[in-house]
């Protein structure tokens, strides 16, 4: 019963899958002229000019796609893909959330799995994210009454919701009506303000040439460039090659469109599989995770900064061990001379230079240990690894395919290792950070009842590189008191260091599929 309850918290919400946000504009439809024609018999106009309910409104481009996907299935309102597509551009650019407003919260944007939410606030928590992310709270502005007719929605649309878990021991309505909509506007004002001074500043022209770096787990640190042309309209055509240290390339090519200023959104065909990148360009450069597009849990951190600028962008390898030769190559724009890797890192000799990648081989010495800051970019220098953590700590994956509708979403780990801080104790808060590190990987069962359910056996396979595949979905005959392939697994990474074996371990749980998936969850 303990099992079957754990797993079945997670399926709240199940329905229909909600599609991605558009990410191609055609720029000869006007999304203010859609919005007119598709939206102005229901919504109104006010006194301020703009439609009603939506003046009172502020979402990232994923949550006004939400809003137009829903008109469309709830009401009936026929919107072509071009219209959709033009509406939400429309909605975006006109009222959007600024970049401090989305900066918390863009976790969820990025379809970052595993991350466990910092709630600000706890009632909100309660009432709000028992039933999807916090995060989806937090990527919307309204006023005190929206935030009130919302709360009014959810229980017109979800008539159960008062009769829930962390509903039934308190006054669920009272609270609901009441407080939170007073709580919400605190929390997350129209602001128009904010929203004008932001929107008042002209758009960024991205295209040009830009250097790229990153990590993708299971796969290392890579870096690139990338090739951005301009088509119009806040579109983008774009062309990007990857170079991975372990000496694996890809190439590609596809679309970008900017929302709101500053939201990137591209599809890009990469090495033979769709990708999409979702990055912030608010800071002059490009920053946030590119994924599959058909296996979200599978992607890579992105940061990027213009070829013809200045600065470093990364070091790799990005931890070097104390008394030891290596080939360091230092990344970035305008680079020139030998680098200055910090005190106990000396140059012996430059291995090839160029503006924007600088190689050299260091002699590491005896006695270094400690972060190693570039501006821009770190490297950490260790004595030893002292301890491993998987990365996510607690991680979940789910069943899938078997002729069914719905594939497989498998769980990626990093082996990240430690070197004790002062206190000389694993796992504290002066830990040193030494960087995700190749490991032998398998998986236990989580506890007795695994172990009674031979989880291990069923739910599913870890491979190299720390990537979990789950089972099939379905009924499976061949499980003890089981229907599908379910489980709660112990994830154990081991590094060698130097020929020391450090082991590190997490917690995964294999569950069922999730039949709704919107664009934020």
């Amino acid at each position: 019963m303990r099992r079957h309850l754990a797993l079945a918290s997670l399926l709240l919400g199940a329905g229909l899958i909600a599609p991605a946000v558009p990410l191609t504009v055609n720029a000869a439809v006007s999304g203010d002229k859609v919005l007119e024609a598709r939206c102005a018999s229901c919504h109104p106009r006010t006194d301020g000019g703009g439609l009603s309910r939506i003046e009172e409104q502020r979402k990232t481009p994923e949550g006004w796609d939400m809003t137009v996907v829903r008109m469309m299935l709830v009401h009936g309102v026929k919107v072509s893909g071009e219209e959709r597509a033009a509406l939400v551009k429309h909605l975006s650019d006109s009222r959007g959330l600024t970049p401090g407003e989305a900066a918390p919260w863009r976790s969820m944007l990025e379809r970052r799995h595993n991350v466990i939410e910092n709630q600000p606030d706890e009632q909100v928590g309660v009432m709000c994210a028992r039933c999807h992310s916090y995060a989806r709270v937090g990527l919307q502005r309204r006023t005190e009454r929206e935030w009130l007719k919302l709360v009014h929605f959810h229980l017109g649309q979800y008539p159960t919701t008062e009769y829930q878990a962390l509903a039934r021991d308190r006054n669920w309505w009272e609270i609901a009506s009441g407080e939170m909509p007073q709580t919400l506007v605190a929390h997350y004002p129209l602001d128009e303000d904010k929203w004008q001074a932001w929107r008042a500043a002209p758009a960024p022209d991205l295209s040009g040439e830009w250097l790229l770096a990153g990590h993708q787990p299971g796969s290392g640190a890579y870096s690139g460039s990338m090739r951005v042309d301009a088509g119009g309209g806040d579109r983008y055509s774009v062309e990007l090659q990857l170079d991975y240290a372990n000496g694996d390339s890809v190439s590609g090519s596809g679309s970008a469109i900017l929302y709101s200023g500053y939201e990137w959104r591209a599809s890009v065909e990469l090495g033979g599989r769709s990708v999409h990148q979702v990055l912030d360009a608010s800071s002059g450069r490009l920053q946030g995770r590119w994924y599959y597009a058909d296996q979200d849990s599978i992607g890579a951190d992105m940061r990027a900064m213009r070829a013809n600028g200045s600065g470093v962008l990364a070091v790799i390898p990005d931890h070097l061990r104390a008394g030891a030769r290596a080939s360091v190559t230092v990344h970035g724009a305008g680079l020139s001379g030998t680098p200055d890797l910090g005190s106990g890192v000396t140059v012996l000799k430059t291995v090839s230079s160029s503006a924007n990648a600088i190689t050299v081989e260091v002699e590491v010495a005896a006695d270094a240990a400690g972060a190693h800051d570039l501006g821009g970019a770190s490297f950490t220098v260790y004595q030893q690894v002292d301890s491993v953590r998987v990365e996510p700590a607690e991680a979940l994956a789910r069943v899938g395919g078997n002729g069914g509708p719905l594939a497989p979403v498998p769980a990626q780990f990093d082996a990240v290792a430690y070197a004790n801080g002062g206190d000389g104790q694993p796992g504290t808060d002066d830990d040193l950070r030494i960087g995700a590190m190749p490991a032998a990987w398998s998986v236990g069962n989580a506890d007795e009842v695994a172990e009674s359910l031979q989880d291990a056996k069923y739910a599913g396979v870890m491979q190299d590189g720390g990537l979990f595949m789950p089972a099939a979905a379905g009924p499976n005959p061949e499980r003890p008191f089981s229907t599908n392939n379910a489980g709660v697994l112990t994830v154990q990474a081991t590094v060698d260091d130097a020929g020391r074996a450090v082991q590190g371990s997490g917690r995964l749980v294999v569950t069922v599929q999730r039949w709704n998936d919107p664009p934020i969850r």
